[in-house]
Order: structure tokens, then C-alpha cells, then sequence
């Protein structure tokens, strides 16, 4: 099943060549288009089965992936193998493989030469799983080789400032925040998502309410215009758009519950729940994530409106637990590859207090 897994990714690639290859606007090497199909197989069939052993072909067609291009040697190589080993960084982190995840993006470091895009995308991924995982990111060093493309330089800049912005270190996470208001940001051109996120979150940990509130707006038009079928746009993990787009949309619900615009907050979230459920499944612990934002929203519209909707936050929150897999209150938490516990406390501590 494997082996036949391995042979349909790489009979589609080729069948493809000429078609994508004679697109007018095609970018990137023979080697790297080649990749890109590859990944698009992979990603789907794992997505499509969301088992076990989907996830195991998909890794396995992608590493054969890495071997060919490795035993070829042939100039232009480099890119398309740290294409291919974002994406195998992204299907473990699907899995919940934080750990792995993040060593599939420390190879990418020995590779001979990656272009200043694959090592700002590993780094970014890299730096989002460490602060996913509760870990110290602010230690990592990038080098300073994103002078010559300024979507690489924001991406790399604004990912350092959340980074202490995390840590509650408001005046460094400031200056790599500085003058991005000044930059030629737009929706939907140069992939900056992401860059916009982390930009809102910083203004809406520091209370600049309405402008966090038009930044996220427009990462989320910036994120709703990506290609999202992983390959054209070089993250992995925790920051490609999928993730970026659940987060914004989670970000800006929150923003507007606590403006009182329920109604709005109602919308954003539950279009966001549809996609996580169907990107991840519906018991993935991303939607156990979504959940627990959507019963904060009805708390807060119920105390707004001096109104109850007690059973539907216990029912919101009890679900969520059970998709994050909370282990119970007197358990050791001994799981190295993330065991959420921030969203759990708060998914817990409100089912307490209803």
C-alpha cells in the first residue's frame, strides 16, 4: 500500500510536467515544481484519510522525495528539498509531533546553501513551535541574510517581537514592531499573513484596540487570498495560512466580543470551526481550540446582556476538553510534544465557574 502510494505520487508528477511546466508564470526549477507535486499529493492523501497510516504514506512518498534529490545531485536540488522537508515538518506537527516537527526544520539548517526564503521559513517555523511548546524561542538566531527582500525581513521581524511579546517583554517586542505601520503592507500581495497577525497581536496586548482591529482585518483578506495548498508559499508547521488563518480569525473574534459586537465575534468564529473541521477533522484539538473561543464569546455576550447561556458554554467547553485530550486535574503532565495546557486551564477553569 505504501509502495503503490509512493508510485501514484511520482506517475502524477510526471504526468503533470508538461502542463506545469508550460504554465507562463511558473516559478522555481524543474526540481522544485517536481517537489511541489509531490507535496500536493502527500498533503492530500494525508488529509483526505486523516488516519494513521495515511499520515505514514504521505511521510514516506515525501522522504523518497528527499532521497531522489539527494542521490541526483544536480544543481537547484537544495530548494526543492527544503520544500519538501517544510511540508514533512507540517504533517508531523498535524499529528501533534511538536518535537519531531521541529527536528524535521533543524535539518534544513544542514542543507548546502537553501535560498534566504527556506531558512527564514524554517526559522519562523521553528520559533512558532518553541513558543507553541512553552519553550524559550528568543535564543534562536537567524542570520541576517532577508536584507534584499522586505517580505522576509517584516516575516522575520515581526516573528522575533511575538516571540518576547510572549515572554511579556513589551519593549523589545517594540522595536522589531517599529515602522511596520510605515511599510507597503498590502492584502494579498507578497504573502504577509502572517506578518499582520503578529502585528495585530502586539497592538492588542497593548491596547491600541482599533488599529489591532483594522490589522487583523486585513490579515485575514491577506490569508483568505493565499494559496493554501502549501507549496507556492514557503512555512511550515504552526505558520503556514491554515494555522495563521484559524489564528487571526480566533484573534479578531476575541477583539470584538470584547467590543460587544457579538454578533460579528458569532460569524468570524463559527466560519473559522467549519475549517478547522474541515481541514483537520472534527476531532482534531484545533477545533477543541476554536470551541473554547466561541464559549468565552457567549460568556461575555451573556454577562453583557445580563442574559444565561450556561448550558450551551458547559457543552462548548466540555467538548473541548475532550478534543484536547485534558488529562485529569491530579495527572502529571509528562507529554514532551505539547500538552496545551494554557487552552486547557482556561477551557477548565470556565466550566468551573458557570
Amino acid at each position: 500500500m505504501i509502495r503503490s502510494a509512493f508510485g501514484k505520487a511520482v506517475a502524477k508528477a510526471l504526468r503533470s510536467q508538461k502542463r506545469f511546466y508550460g504554465a507562463s508564470d511558473g516559478d522555481g526549477t524543474q526540481h522544485e515544481r517536481v517537489a511541489a507535486q509531490m507535496i500536493q499529493y502527500a498533503l492530500g492523501h494525508a488529509r483526505s484519510q486523516r488516519s494513521g497510516q495515511s499520515y505514514d504514506e504521505a511521510m514516506l512518498v515525501l522522504e523518497q522525495g528527499v532521497s531522489n534529490l539527494r542521490g541526483g545531485g544536480e544543481e537547484g536540488s537544495v530548494d526543492a528539498i527544503g520544500t519538501i522537508m517544510l511540508a514533512m515538518s507540517t504533517l508531523l506537527y498535524e499529528r501533534g509531533k511538536l518535537v519531531d516537527a521541529m527536528e524535521k526544520l533543524e535539518e534544513i539548517y544542514l542543507l548546502a546553501s537553501p535560498s534566504s526564503a527556506i531558512r527564514v521559513a524554517a526559522w519562523e517555523g521553528l520559533m512558532g513551535l518553541k513558543m507553541e511548546a512553552g519553550q524559550d524561542a528568543t535564543s534562536l538566531v537567524l542570520a541576517d541574510d532577508t536584507a534584499n527582500s522586505t517580505a522576509l525581513k517584516l516575516r522575520a521581524n515581526t516573528i522575533r517581537g511575538l516571540a518576547d511579546l510572549l515572554n511579556g517583554e513589551i519593549e523589545p517586542a517594540k522595536s522589531f514592531f517599529e515602522g511596520f505601520e510605515d511599510c507597503n503592507v498590502e492584502a494579498g500581495k507578497e504573502q504577509v499573513g502572517n506578518v499582520m497577525l503578529s502585528y495585530g497581536e502586539f497592538l492588542h496586548c497593548t491596547g491600541n484596540i482599533l488599529l489591532a482591529k483594522d490589522t487583523y482585518e486585513k490579515s485575514l483578506r491577506a490569508l483568505e487570498n493565499e494559496n493554501l495548498s502549501g507549496t507556492s508559499y514557503k512555512a511550515a508547521a504552526n505558520m503556514v495560512p491554515e494555522e495563521a488563518l484559524l489564528g487571526v480569525s480566533c484573534a479578531l473574534g476575541q477583539l470584538l466580543s470584547h467590543s460587544g459586537k457579538f454578533n460579528e465575534a458569532e460569524e468570524l468564529l463559527t466560519k473559522a470551526l467549519t475549517k478547522a473541521e474541515h481541514h483537520f477533522g472534527s476531532s482534531h484539538p484545533k477545533v477543541g481550540i476554536i470551541l473554547t473561543c466561541i464559549g468565552l464569546m457567549f460568556k461575555q455576550k451573556a454577562k453583557s446582556e445580563s442574559s444565561s447561556s450556561i448550558l450551551v458554554q458547559e457543552g462548548l467547553y466540555r467538548r473541548a476538553l475532550d478534543l484536547l485530550k485534558a488529562p485529569t486535574l491530579n495527572s502529571e503532565v509528562t507529554d514532551p510534544q505539547g500538552d496545551k495546557r494554557d487552552i486547557v486551564a482556561l477551557a477548565r477553569g470556565c466550566t468551573f465557574v458557570l
